[in-house]
């Protein structure tokens, strides 16, 4: 078969019926926005994953910047994050008038490189923001050594990474499994549940953290900056609220929390089905001459939200035709990511090319192959022998043959 016979992204929602009855159920309810089902859907969340408060929001960016809010970040600091990211990473600093500093990243993770973050603190310094590429997470016990030693903040960046876990030693030196967004070395963790996400609520994103302070901070931040308890001033009467700092509108409705709640209960069947896919993947693509395969550390249990494969040798130059080829064939295969300071508006802010040659180097080699919880055994077996022959026919391979 040369070809694939339907479009496979490399990403996707999976929406079944208890979903759409969950949604439905909002819809003839008394509450869209602001009701009872925000609460419930960031209860569960943060049981989930082991922290004690969670905030939700209208999307991921909106979950870096009232978590960048709540830290304290003003004019004149800085955040040490990776350059291998979404813009929103960086661009959300830059909303509290700080400046980011891209630090290089480890060539076999696309993870910050904990051994280079040192370096790049300075007294401007406010926080360290580790981007968990692929779902796969950072090494957060020595980042967390790091900002400690430097009485640094920690906000993780883990839009990737819901339900993933990382292996930890307890007071007694024994080692255990947490997950993802406990902030047990971090203050803060974010979330985002856009359609290709671990689960999604068709757009959204939640910080969770341990601390109270920030806690309350970030419900200001999401409405406006307003409350109606702990007032400043006299209360008027029952009506009184007060807007105590600048805040925004960031609400999540009750109609995308509905939704949230019903993808949080399947989470977990979401990830071993990656996880299987990810198997057949190695399997197949065992030993091939095209391209390194995704490494998971044994300190960590990803949550598979890329494939992202690392092509070889001489086929890095061939990756545009490569990903043109198997566009063709169906594929939506994507590139994760140009590095945040090739964009026009970091050019033109001070940022120049080659201060991460690793990161660099990971964008020129970097594919993503499809891999969600909607394939199946069969597509992905499909989807395999596309790549393969995809490689085989290159303009390269093709003019060496000849």
């Amino acid at each position: 078969m040369n070809a694939i016979q339907k479009h496979i992204p490399y990403s996707r929602q999976a929406i079944d019926e208890k979903d759409i009855a969950s949604v439905c159920f909002a819809l003839r309810s008394d509450w869209l926005t602001q009701g009872p089902k925000i609460k419930e859907f960031e209860e569960l969340l943060a049981n989930y994953c082991g922290a004690k408060f969670a905030v939700a929001v209208s999307s991921g960016t909106a979950a870096l910047h009232a978590a960048y809010f709540a830290a304290g970040i003003s004019s004149g600091d800085e955040i040490i994050t990776s350059p291998i990211t979404f813009a929103a990473t960086a661009n959300a600093a830059i909303y509290m008038g700080a400046r980011p500093v891209f630090v290089d990243v480890a060539p076999d993770t696309g993870n910050i490189d904990t051994r280079k973050i040192q370096s790049a603190i300075t007294a401007k310094t406010k926080a360290i923001v580790p981007v968990h590429f692929g779902g796969h997470p950072s090494d957060m016990e020595q980042i967390h050594s790091i900002a400690d030693k430097n009485r640094l903040i920690v906000i993780e960046d883990a839009c990737h990474a819901l339900g993933a876990q990382h292996k930890i030693k307890d007071n007694d030196g024994n080692e255990k499994w947490v997950k993802v967004g406990s902030c047990t070395h971090s203050d803060m963790a974010i979330f985002s549940f856009h359609p290709v996400k671990s689960i999604t609520t068709g757009e959204g994103g939640a910080v969770l953290t341990n601390n109270e302070d920030f806690y309350k901070k970030m419900l200001m931040f999401r409405s406006h900056g307003i409350t109606r308890t702990d007032f400043i001033n006299e209360p008027h009467g029952e009506w009184y609220y007060e807007m105590q700092c600048m805040g925004y509108n960031y609400r999540m409705t009750d109609i995308h929390a509905a939704l949230g709640i019903s993808q949080l209960n399947k989470l977990d069947s979401f990830i071993r089905v990656r996880r299987n896919i990810r198997d057949i993947y190695n399997k197949e693509f065992a030993e091939n001459p095209y391209f390194d395969l995704p490494v998971e550390k044994d300190y960590v249990n990803s949550s598979l939200h890329l494939y992202a494969v690392k092509l070889k040798g001489k086929y890095i130059g061939q990756k545009a035709k490569i990903f043109e080829r198997l566009k063709e064939k169906g594929l939506g295969v994507q590139v994760h990511y140009i590095p945040v300071y090739f964009h026009p508006f970091y050019r033109k802010t001070g940022y120049d090319e080659g201060i991460c040659p690793e990161a660099e180097l990971f964008y020129k080699r970097q594919l993503s192959i499809p891999l969600h919880h909607g394939l199946s055994e069969t597509d992905a077996l499909r989807l395999t022998k596309i790549v393969v022959e995809a490689f085989q026919v290159t303009p390269f391979i093709i003019k060496k043959i000849m």
